[in-house]
Protein backbone atom coordinates (compact mmCIF):
# COMPACT_ATOMS: atom_id res chain seq x y z
CA UNK A 1 0.00 0.00 0.00
CA UNK A 2 1.15 3.43 -0.86
CA UNK A 3 2.11 5.71 2.50
CA UNK A 4 3.61 8.75 0.98
CA UNK A 5 3.03 10.85 -2.45
CA UNK A 6 5.13 13.46 -3.06
CA UNK A 7 5.39 16.47 -5.65
CA UNK A 8 7.24 18.93 -5.91
CA UNK A 9 6.90 22.24 -8.81
CA UNK A 10 3.76 20.81 -10.65
CA UNK A 11 1.44 23.69 -11.61
CA UNK A 12 0.33 24.88 -8.17
CA UNK A 13 1.95 21.79 -6.01
CA UNK A 14 5.37 23.35 -5.28
CA UNK A 15 6.10 21.44 -2.42
CA UNK A 16 3.51 18.73 -1.50
CA UNK A 17 3.18 15.57 0.51
CA UNK A 18 0.42 13.79 1.36
CA UNK A 19 -0.01 10.72 4.16
CA UNK A 20 -1.86 7.94 2.68
CA UNK A 21 -4.33 5.59 4.81
CA UNK A 22 -6.01 3.30 2.39
CA UNK A 23 -8.83 5.17 1.43
CA UNK A 24 -7.96 8.78 1.43
CA UNK A 25 -10.54 11.77 0.54
CA UNK A 26 -9.07 14.61 -1.37
CA UNK A 27 -10.79 17.84 -1.18
CA UNK A 28 -10.65 21.88 -0.94
CA UNK A 29 -12.22 24.54 -2.68
CA UNK A 30 -12.13 25.41 -6.59
CA UNK A 31 -8.56 26.03 -7.85
CA UNK A 32 -6.70 24.58 -4.27
CA UNK A 33 -5.22 21.98 -6.65
CA UNK A 34 -7.35 18.40 -6.53
CA UNK A 35 -7.06 18.68 -10.59
CA UNK A 36 -3.21 18.79 -10.44
CA UNK A 37 -2.89 16.35 -7.86
CA UNK A 38 -5.02 13.79 -9.97
CA UNK A 39 -2.87 14.12 -12.82
CA UNK A 40 0.39 14.13 -11.54
CA UNK A 41 -0.88 11.06 -9.82
CA UNK A 42 -1.57 9.49 -13.67
CA UNK A 43 2.13 10.88 -14.91
CA UNK A 44 3.47 8.95 -12.23
CA UNK A 45 1.69 5.85 -13.80
CA UNK A 46 2.58 7.31 -17.37
CA UNK A 47 6.53 6.68 -16.47
CA UNK A 48 5.90 2.58 -16.39
CA UNK A 49 3.79 2.78 -19.36
CA UNK A 50 6.80 4.81 -20.87
CA UNK A 51 4.46 7.97 -21.52
CA UNK A 52 5.68 10.44 -18.88
CA UNK A 53 7.30 12.88 -21.36
CA UNK A 54 4.66 12.32 -24.05
CA UNK A 55 2.31 13.33 -21.52
CA UNK A 56 3.71 16.14 -19.81
CA UNK A 57 4.33 17.72 -23.94
CA UNK A 58 0.90 17.60 -23.99
CA UNK A 59 0.16 19.76 -21.13
CA UNK A 60 2.57 22.17 -22.98
CA UNK A 61 6.29 21.18 -21.77
CA UNK A 62 7.58 22.25 -19.13
CA UNK A 63 6.97 25.75 -19.03
CA UNK A 64 3.18 25.34 -18.78
CA UNK A 65 3.42 23.04 -16.16
CA UNK A 66 5.81 24.08 -13.79
CA UNK A 67 5.05 26.15 -10.79
CA UNK A 68 4.79 29.49 -11.66
CA UNK A 69 5.69 31.09 -8.96
CA UNK A 70 9.09 32.44 -7.20
CA UNK A 71 11.29 30.11 -6.32
CA UNK A 72 10.65 30.59 -2.34
CA UNK A 73 8.22 32.41 -0.28
CA UNK A 74 9.60 34.13 2.77
CA UNK A 75 7.77 34.40 5.90
CA UNK A 76 7.03 38.22 5.20
CA UNK A 77 5.65 37.29 1.48
CA UNK A 78 2.96 34.95 3.08
CA UNK A 79 2.12 37.69 5.89
CA UNK A 80 1.75 40.03 2.99
CA UNK A 81 4.68 42.26 4.59
CA UNK A 82 6.65 42.22 1.37
CA UNK A 83 5.57 42.18 -2.63
CA UNK A 84 5.46 38.72 -4.45
CA UNK A 85 8.23 38.72 -6.59
CA UNK A 86 10.98 36.22 -8.18
CA UNK A 87 14.82 36.50 -7.01
CA UNK A 88 17.71 34.38 -8.83
CA UNK A 89 17.19 31.03 -9.38
CA UNK A 90 19.23 28.40 -7.16
CA UNK A 91 17.88 25.09 -7.76
CA UNK A 92 17.14 23.70 -11.43
CA UNK A 93 14.34 23.96 -12.88
CA UNK A 94 12.61 20.74 -12.24
CA UNK A 95 9.45 18.74 -11.63
CA UNK A 96 9.33 16.04 -9.30
CA UNK A 97 6.84 13.16 -8.44
CA UNK A 98 7.18 9.87 -5.91
CA UNK A 99 5.82 7.92 -3.86
CA UNK A 100 6.63 5.28 -1.05
CA UNK A 101 4.94 2.40 0.28
CA UNK A 102 4.97 -0.69 2.05
CA UNK A 103 7.75 -2.27 0.22
CA UNK A 104 9.22 -0.03 -2.06
CA UNK A 105 9.63 3.90 -2.82
CA UNK A 106 9.73 5.69 -6.67
CA UNK A 107 10.82 9.44 -7.51
CA UNK A 108 11.30 10.67 -10.86
CA UNK A 109 13.13 14.23 -11.39
CA UNK A 110 12.27 15.98 -14.99
CA UNK A 111 14.15 18.93 -16.29
CA UNK A 112 14.58 21.07 -19.06
CA UNK A 113 17.04 19.53 -21.99
CA UNK A 114 20.26 20.40 -22.51
CA UNK A 115 21.02 22.49 -25.83
CA UNK A 116 22.45 20.03 -28.51
CA UNK A 117 23.59 23.26 -30.89
CA UNK A 118 22.75 26.46 -29.79
CA UNK A 119 23.05 27.55 -33.97
CA UNK A 120 19.96 25.07 -34.81
CA UNK A 121 17.88 24.81 -31.94
CA UNK A 122 15.55 21.27 -31.87
CA UNK A 123 11.91 21.50 -32.46
CA UNK A 124 11.66 19.13 -29.17
CA UNK A 125 13.06 22.04 -26.51
CA UNK A 126 9.78 21.94 -24.67
CA UNK A 127 10.17 17.80 -24.00
CA UNK A 128 11.01 17.55 -19.99
CA UNK A 129 14.10 15.08 -19.81
CA UNK A 130 14.90 12.45 -17.28
CA UNK A 131 17.78 13.89 -14.83
CA UNK A 132 16.96 11.02 -12.02
CA UNK A 133 15.07 8.33 -11.27
CA UNK A 134 15.65 5.64 -8.15
CA UNK A 135 13.68 2.98 -6.18
CA UNK A 136 14.41 2.11 -2.61
CA UNK A 137 13.05 -0.19 0.15
CA UNK A 138 11.19 1.63 3.02
CA UNK A 139 9.62 4.64 3.34
CA UNK A 140 12.61 6.88 2.76
CA UNK A 141 15.11 7.46 0.24
CA UNK A 142 18.88 6.68 1.94
CA UNK A 143 22.09 5.63 0.81
CA UNK A 144 21.87 2.21 2.38
CA UNK A 145 18.21 1.50 0.80
CA UNK A 146 18.60 2.37 -2.88
CA UNK A 147 17.99 -0.63 -4.97
CA UNK A 148 17.99 0.82 -8.58
CA UNK A 149 19.75 4.78 -9.39
CA UNK A 150 19.36 6.57 -13.15
CA UNK A 151 21.14 9.69 -13.44
CA UNK A 152 20.34 10.73 -16.73
CA UNK A 153 21.71 8.37 -19.39
CA UNK A 154 23.37 5.57 -16.88
CA UNK A 155 20.94 3.37 -14.42
CA UNK A 156 22.54 0.78 -12.18
CA UNK A 157 20.77 -1.70 -9.56
CA UNK A 158 22.32 -3.01 -6.06
CA UNK A 159 23.58 -6.58 -6.57
CA UNK A 160 23.70 -8.72 -4.48
CA UNK A 161 26.79 -8.54 -2.41
CA UNK A 162 25.94 -5.27 -1.91
CA UNK A 163 27.55 -3.23 -5.10
CA UNK A 164 26.35 -1.53 -7.82
CA UNK A 165 25.67 -3.26 -10.74
CA UNK A 166 25.45 -1.02 -13.84
CA UNK A 167 22.67 -2.28 -16.14
CA UNK A 168 22.06 0.48 -18.94
CA UNK A 169 23.99 3.33 -20.94
CA UNK A 170 22.98 5.60 -22.92
CA UNK A 171 19.20 5.64 -21.69
CA UNK A 172 17.57 8.42 -23.96
CA UNK A 173 16.22 10.98 -21.57
CA UNK A 174 12.28 11.12 -22.68
CA UNK A 175 12.45 7.25 -21.76
CA UNK A 176 12.00 6.01 -18.39
CA UNK A 177 13.63 3.08 -16.33
CA UNK A 178 11.04 1.58 -15.27
CA UNK A 179 9.69 0.99 -19.20
CA UNK A 180 13.05 0.35 -20.75
CA UNK A 181 14.88 -2.11 -18.33
CA UNK A 182 13.79 -5.42 -18.46
CA UNK A 183 15.70 -7.67 -17.11
CA UNK A 184 14.28 -9.94 -14.49
CA UNK A 185 18.33 -11.34 -13.40
CA UNK A 186 19.61 -8.33 -12.52
CA UNK A 187 16.85 -6.05 -11.77
CA UNK A 188 14.02 -7.71 -10.19
CA UNK A 189 12.74 -4.60 -8.24
CA UNK A 190 12.37 -2.21 -11.35
CA UNK A 191 10.03 -4.87 -12.86
CA UNK A 192 8.47 -4.94 -9.68
CA UNK A 193 7.76 -1.54 -9.39
CA UNK A 194 7.14 -1.02 -12.69
CA UNK A 195 4.11 -3.49 -13.02
CA UNK A 196 2.74 -1.94 -9.48
CA UNK A 197 2.31 1.15 -11.29
CA UNK A 198 0.97 -0.05 -14.15
CA UNK A 199 -1.51 -1.84 -12.37
CA UNK A 200 -3.27 1.86 -11.03
CA UNK A 201 -6.49 2.67 -12.36
CA UNK A 202 -7.93 6.01 -13.01
CA UNK A 203 -11.48 6.84 -13.83
CA UNK A 204 -12.44 10.47 -14.23
CA UNK A 205 -15.71 12.29 -16.12
CA UNK A 206 -17.63 9.34 -17.75
CA UNK A 207 -19.00 10.45 -20.98
CA UNK A 208 -22.86 10.34 -21.10
CA UNK A 209 -24.06 11.72 -23.99
CA UNK A 210 -26.04 10.48 -26.86
CA UNK A 211 -23.03 8.94 -28.31
CA UNK A 212 -21.30 7.99 -25.15
CA UNK A 213 -19.51 4.42 -25.40
CA UNK A 214 -21.23 3.13 -22.99
CA UNK A 215 -24.59 3.89 -24.53
CA UNK A 216 -23.88 1.69 -27.77
CA UNK A 217 -24.26 -2.43 -27.39
CA UNK A 218 -20.67 -4.24 -28.04
CA UNK A 219 -19.21 -7.55 -28.47
CA UNK A 220 -19.71 -9.23 -25.43
CA UNK A 221 -16.06 -11.14 -23.69
CA UNK A 222 -15.03 -11.25 -20.22
CA UNK A 223 -14.26 -8.14 -18.62
CA UNK A 224 -12.11 -7.97 -15.28
CA UNK A 225 -11.20 -3.96 -15.75
CA UNK A 226 -14.10 -1.50 -17.01
CA UNK A 227 -12.37 0.47 -20.41
CA UNK A 228 -11.41 4.21 -19.22
CA UNK A 229 -14.15 5.38 -21.43
CA UNK A 230 -16.54 2.77 -20.46
CA UNK A 231 -17.32 1.18 -23.44
CA UNK A 232 -17.31 -2.64 -21.99
CA UNK A 233 -19.98 -1.61 -19.38
CA UNK A 234 -22.39 -4.38 -20.52
CA UNK A 235 -19.88 -6.84 -20.30
CA UNK A 236 -17.96 -5.65 -17.13
CA UNK A 237 -21.26 -5.67 -15.39
CA UNK A 238 -21.98 -9.44 -16.70
CA UNK A 239 -18.93 -10.24 -15.67
CA UNK A 240 -19.65 -8.77 -12.40
CA UNK A 241 -22.81 -10.87 -12.18
CA UNK A 242 -20.95 -14.42 -13.17
CA UNK A 243 -17.93 -14.55 -11.41
CA UNK A 244 -17.72 -11.43 -9.08
CA UNK A 245 -20.06 -9.59 -6.62
CA UNK A 246 -22.91 -9.90 -8.18
CA UNK A 247 -25.29 -9.78 -4.61
CA UNK A 248 -22.70 -5.99 -4.02
CA UNK A 249 -23.78 -5.00 -7.61
CA UNK A 250 -27.83 -6.18 -6.65
CA UNK A 251 -27.60 -3.95 -3.92
CA UNK A 252 -25.94 -0.94 -4.78
CA UNK A 253 -28.69 -0.74 -7.73
CA UNK A 254 -31.37 -1.48 -5.10
CA UNK A 255 -30.15 1.35 -2.93
CA UNK A 256 -29.83 3.85 -6.07
CA UNK A 257 -32.99 3.08 -7.69
CA UNK A 258 -35.31 1.69 -5.26
CA UNK A 259 -37.75 -1.59 -7.05
CA UNK A 260 -35.52 -0.86 -9.81
CA UNK A 261 -33.65 -3.94 -11.21
CA UNK A 262 -30.60 -4.24 -13.92
CA UNK A 263 -29.46 -7.33 -16.38
CA UNK A 264 -27.93 -7.59 -18.94
CA UNK A 265 -29.14 -8.69 -22.58
CA UNK A 266 -27.85 -10.34 -25.52
CA UNK A 267 -28.29 -10.13 -28.99
CA UNK A 268 -26.14 -11.62 -31.66
CA UNK A 269 -23.47 -11.81 -29.32
CA UNK A 270 -23.38 -7.87 -28.14
CA UNK A 271 -24.31 -6.88 -24.97
CA UNK A 272 -26.62 -4.45 -23.47
CA UNK A 273 -27.50 -2.92 -20.17
CA UNK A 274 -31.22 -3.87 -19.73
CA UNK A 275 -32.46 -1.42 -16.80
CA UNK A 276 -35.96 -2.63 -15.34
CA UNK A 277 -37.74 0.49 -13.27
CA UNK A 278 -41.13 0.02 -11.39
CA UNK A 279 -43.97 0.64 -13.21
CA UNK A 280 -42.52 0.77 -16.70
CA UNK A 281 -43.87 -1.84 -19.52
CA UNK A 282 -40.66 -3.19 -20.60
CA UNK A 283 -36.77 -2.18 -19.65
CA UNK A 284 -34.56 0.61 -20.75
CA UNK A 285 -31.89 -0.34 -22.89
CA UNK A 286 -28.27 1.72 -22.76
CA UNK A 287 -29.44 4.43 -25.20
CA UNK A 288 -32.44 4.91 -23.18
CA UNK A 289 -30.76 5.73 -19.74
CA UNK A 290 -30.71 8.69 -18.01
CA UNK A 291 -27.06 10.32 -17.78
CA UNK A 292 -27.46 10.18 -13.87
CA UNK A 293 -28.14 6.11 -14.05
CA UNK A 294 -25.68 5.59 -16.87
CA UNK A 295 -23.00 7.18 -14.79
CA UNK A 296 -23.99 5.25 -11.45
CA UNK A 297 -23.55 1.86 -13.09
CA UNK A 298 -20.54 3.07 -14.56
CA UNK A 299 -19.15 3.91 -11.19
CA UNK A 300 -20.81 0.08 -9.81
CA UNK A 301 -18.99 -1.43 -12.97
CA UNK A 302 -15.70 -0.30 -12.32
CA UNK A 303 -15.67 -0.47 -8.30
CA UNK A 304 -16.85 -3.93 -8.00
CA UNK A 305 -14.28 -4.81 -10.53
CA UNK A 306 -13.29 -8.64 -9.89
CA UNK A 307 -9.80 -7.85 -10.40
CA UNK A 308 -8.74 -4.92 -7.97
CA UNK A 309 -5.82 -2.94 -8.91
CA UNK A 310 -3.51 -2.47 -6.22
CA UNK A 311 -4.50 1.83 -6.96
CA UNK A 312 -7.66 3.14 -7.81
CA UNK A 313 -7.84 6.89 -8.31
CA UNK A 314 -11.61 8.79 -8.77
CA UNK A 315 -11.73 12.01 -9.82
CA UNK A 316 -14.54 13.81 -9.00
CA UNK A 317 -17.34 10.91 -8.97
CA UNK A 318 -20.46 12.65 -7.54
CA UNK A 319 -20.51 14.66 -10.81
CA UNK A 320 -23.96 14.67 -12.65
CA UNK A 321 -25.35 12.39 -9.67
CA UNK A 322 -28.47 13.22 -8.10
CA UNK A 323 -27.66 13.63 -4.08
CA UNK A 324 -29.97 10.62 -3.63
CA UNK A 325 -27.73 8.41 -5.37
CA UNK A 326 -24.32 9.63 -3.48
CA UNK A 327 -25.12 7.26 -0.07
CA UNK A 328 -25.18 4.31 -3.03
CA UNK A 329 -21.57 5.27 -4.40
CA UNK A 330 -20.53 5.90 -1.00
CA UNK A 331 -21.03 2.29 -0.16
CA UNK A 332 -19.54 1.06 -3.40
CA UNK A 333 -16.46 3.10 -2.88
CA UNK A 334 -16.05 1.67 0.88
CA UNK A 335 -16.52 -1.51 -0.18
CA UNK A 336 -13.82 -1.12 -2.97
CA UNK A 337 -11.73 -0.26 -0.36
CA UNK A 338 -12.12 -3.76 0.90
CA UNK A 339 -9.96 -5.07 -1.95
CA UNK A 340 -7.64 -1.69 -3.15
CA UNK A 341 -6.60 1.24 -2.09
CA UNK A 342 -8.79 3.94 -3.04
CA UNK A 343 -8.17 7.82 -3.53
CA UNK A 344 -11.07 9.70 -3.93
CA UNK A 345 -10.78 13.65 -5.44
CA UNK A 346 -13.53 15.49 -4.64
CA UNK A 347 -15.74 18.75 -3.44
CA UNK A 348 -18.70 16.57 -2.31
CA UNK A 349 -19.19 17.09 1.37
CA UNK A 350 -22.20 15.01 1.01
CA UNK A 351 -19.85 12.46 -0.86
CA UNK A 352 -18.02 12.71 2.19
CA UNK A 353 -20.00 12.65 4.90
CA UNK A 354 -21.51 9.24 3.45
CA UNK A 355 -18.01 7.41 3.44
CA UNK A 356 -17.84 8.65 7.08
CA UNK A 357 -15.02 7.58 9.74
CA UNK A 358 -13.75 5.02 6.87
CA UNK A 359 -12.09 7.64 4.91
CA UNK A 360 -9.32 9.81 5.81
CA UNK A 361 -9.89 13.05 5.18
CA UNK A 362 -6.90 15.51 3.04
CA UNK A 363 -8.09 19.22 2.66
CA UNK A 364 -6.16 21.13 0.11
CA UNK A 365 -5.67 24.69 0.59
CA UNK A 366 -3.56 27.85 -1.43
CA UNK A 367 -1.39 30.17 -0.03
CA UNK A 368 -0.21 32.53 -2.78
CA UNK A 369 -1.00 30.44 -5.64
CA UNK A 370 1.08 27.36 -3.89
CA UNK A 371 -1.06 24.38 -2.94
CA UNK A 372 -0.45 23.26 1.22
CA UNK A 373 -2.50 20.59 3.30
CA UNK A 374 -4.26 21.92 5.75
CA UNK A 375 -3.18 21.75 8.86
CA UNK A 376 -0.16 19.79 7.81
CA UNK A 377 2.48 21.60 10.60
CA UNK A 378 5.98 20.88 10.05
CA UNK A 379 6.23 17.40 11.78
CA UNK A 380 2.71 16.25 10.85
CA UNK A 381 4.31 16.19 7.33
CA UNK A 382 5.92 12.63 6.72
CA UNK A 383 9.38 11.91 5.31
CA UNK A 384 10.58 12.47 2.25
CA UNK A 385 14.00 12.75 1.17
CA UNK A 386 14.32 14.30 -2.79
CA UNK A 387 18.12 13.27 -2.55
CA UNK A 388 20.42 15.20 -5.25
CA UNK A 389 20.73 14.96 -9.30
Amino acid sequence: MLRTVAIANYRSLRDVVLPLTGLDVVTGANGTGKSSLYRALRLLADCARGDVIASLAREGGMPSVTWAGPERLSREMRAGEQAVQGVRRTGPVNVRMGFAGDDFGYLIDLGLPRPINKTEPSFFDLDPEIKREAIWSGPVLRPVAMLADRRNEMARVRASGGDWDHVAQGLRPFESMLSEIVDPVRAPELLTVRELVRGWRFYDHFRTDADAPARQPRLGTRTMVLADDGADLAAALQTIREIGAADALDAAVAEAFPGSRLSIEQVGGRLDVSFHQHGLLRPLTGAELSDGTLRFLLWAAALLTPRPPALMVLNEPETSLHPDLLPALAGLIVKAHEATQVVVVTHSRPLIEQMGAAAARIELIKDLGDTQVAGQGRFDRPSWNWGTR
